[in-house]
Formats: C-alpha cells, sequence, structure tokens
C-alpha cells in the first residue's frame, strides 16, 4: 500500500517541479502568474467543480467526516487565541494553521489518489471549507479591529461584516458552481453534448494546470529571514492539523476513504487565502508570504507521511 500511495503521489510531484522547472528557466515570466491563476481559478475550477457534483445525489454525502474535521480546526483556532491572545494577529495566525490548499492541490491529489469517489468526499467538504473559514475569520479580524478602533460598536460591526463575508463565500467561483452542480444532479437532468464536452475537456485540464502553477507560484516567491517562524507555522498546518484529524476520526467511528480524504485534507499545505487576509488587515504580511511557501514545499513530504498514516 505504501508503494501505490508513492506511486499516486509520484505525477503529483513532477506536475510541480515542471512548474518549477518553467518559472526557473526563464519560460514562464512573473507576470504571467496572475493570469494563468485566473485561468485556473475563474474557468477550469468552475468547470470541474459543477461537472463532478451534477452526478452526485444528496444521499451520497457523508457530513460525519466533515464534522471531524471542523471540529480540529476548531481546537487549533481557539489554542492560537489562547497563546496569541485576541487580536488581529491571532486571527491571521489560526486561519493560517487551519485553512489548507483544498482547490489548486487537493483536488487535484485527491483526484489521481483517490478517484471519483475521493474526490465527491473532498467535495462535500470544500462546499463548506471557505465559507466557514473564511467568515470565521472575517468575523474574529473585524471584532479585533473594531475593538481598537471603537469598542462599543465591535459586535455591530462585526455582524454587519460576517453578513457581508458570508454572501461572498457563496456567490464564489467554488461554493457556487458547487452548489449549483449539486442542485442539477437532483433534477436528473442531462446536459446536452455541445455543453457537457466542453465542461469534461476543461475539468480535465483542472489537474495539471494547477499543480504545475504552485510549481510556478513557488518559483517567485522569497522565503527571507522569516523561514523559521514559517517553518514553524507550517508544522502546525503540515504535521499537527492532521494528526489531530486523525485521532478525532478514529474517536468520532469516521474510518476507511472518508477518514482517507479529510486527513490528506488537512495535509495540505496553506491556501493562498491566508496571504490576502494579511495583506489586507495588515498583519504579518512576510510571515504568511514564506509560511506558504514552505508549506507548500514541505507537503510534498507531509502529504506522503499522511497518506501512508491512513493507508
Amino acid at each position: 500500500m505504501n508503494s501505490l500511495v508513492l506511486t499516486s503521489l509520484l505525477p503529483v510531484i513532477l506536475l510541480i517541479s515542471a512548474g518549477f522547472a518553467a518559472a526557473r528557466l526563464g519560460r514562464v515570466r512573473e507576470t504571467a502568474v496572475k493570469d494563468l491563476s485566473n485561468l485556473v481559478f475563474l474557468l477550469l475550477t468552475p468547470a470541474l467543480l459543477f461537472q463532478t457534483m451534477s452526478h452526485v445525489h444528496l444521499e451520497q454525502l457523508d457530513f460525519k467526516p466533515v464534522a471531524a474535521y471542523f471540529v480540529a480546526v476548531g481546537l487549533l483556532f481557539g489554542s492560537t487565541f489562547l497563546l496569541q491572545g485576541f487580536n488581529r494577529r491571532a486571527a491571521v495566525l489560526a486561519l493560517a494553521a487551519t485553512y489548507s490548499n483544498t482547490v489548486m492541490i487537493g483536488i487535484a491529489l485527491v483526484s489521481l489518489v483517490y478517484g471519483p469517489a475521493g474526490l465527491v468526499t473532498l467535495l462535500t467538504l470544500v462546499a463548506v471549507h471557505s465559507l466557514v473559514l473564511l467568515t470565521s475569520a472575517t468575523v474574529m479580524l473585524e471584532l479585533a479591529v473594531a475593538r481598537e478602533q471603537l469598542p462599543g460598536a465591535a459586535t455591530r460591526h462585526a455582524l454587519t461584516t460576517a453578513l457581508h463575508a458570508l454572501k461572498n463565500s457563496i456567490l464564489h467561483p467554488v461554493t457556487l458552481p458547487l452548489l449549483l452542480g449539486l442542485l442539477f444532479a437532483q433534477t436528473g437532468w442531462q446536459l446536452p453534448p455541445a455543453i457537457q464536452t466542453p465542461l469534461e475537456l476543461m475539468a480535465k485540464a483542472f489537474s495539471p494546470m494547477a499543480l504545475m502553477l504552485v510549481g510556478v507560484t513557488l518559483a517567485f516567491t522569497r522565503v527571507g529571514v522569516h523561514w523559521r517562524a514559517a517553518l514553524v507555522l507550517a508544522g502546525v498546518k503540515n504535521i499537527l492539523h492532521p494528526l489531530l484529524v486523525f485521532a478525532l476520526c478514529l474517536w468520532m467511528g469516521v474510518s476507511g476513504l472518508p477518514m482517507a480524504v479529510m486527513v490528506a485534507a488537512a495535509a495540505l499545505p496553506m491556501g493562498a487565502n491566508v496571504f490576502l487576509f494579511s495583506q489586507r488587515y495588515g498583519v504579518a504580511q512576510e510571515l504568511i508570504t514564506a509560511s506558504v511557501a514552505v508549506s507548500t514545499a514541505l507537503s510534498v513530504l507531509t502529504l506522503t507521511l499522511a497518506l501512508m498514516l491512513v493507508s
């Protein structure tokens, strides 16, 4: 089984390496990264999510593994605030310790390692992952900001911001096609071939494009002087998070493929949204940039170990 895991991971490593090499050799320029990211995130991702969920019926979805995942997230979130105090930095670090790159790396990895059944399990998590984590982080950050500026208005201000974040999380290139695909599946209808064929082609293009883009992004990311702190934060995300999910899955009676997918999702590196939050609120920007790079590079090893653990 260990050799099967390594064989499944090898295409992932090679595709990331190909993107990294292309950037280092000057075949892909840094100015093109944003356009490539938009192509993958705004076109290929929605096509894959809709195409996958358009064949899934509600009775196939199991939310128990997702519950185990979010219990682990809640424990890490709470622990970060206990250690750091209630402030903007703590909120950003808590998000960094729990927010996985479930789309750009996770979907490609799980699709290659666990196939369609594993992908449905992961997409059940993806459907609520950003919705829960980004909304929670927004509330905490806005509460911290309001507390610093005007303590009496903190709760009201945070509630307004949370509702706005909730709306944005639903009207999103990830959440919206997932929900639309799931709703379409319940109708029993079939898409005409003229629409279905392009969707399938874009869905198949997602994994190689997304993984090569990860390599390209790594090639242009500088870690700098923050590598020690970044290594600690990446260790929490890549090692402690999946171990906690693994323990909670055992405790809650989650096993087999659902447990394997949840542990793999927890072992994924930090998502880029963490950096966007640190930029928006002006907190630990250099540390988060370094942590995302270190976490992504470290994930080649930690994901291999995590998949062996649950194999």
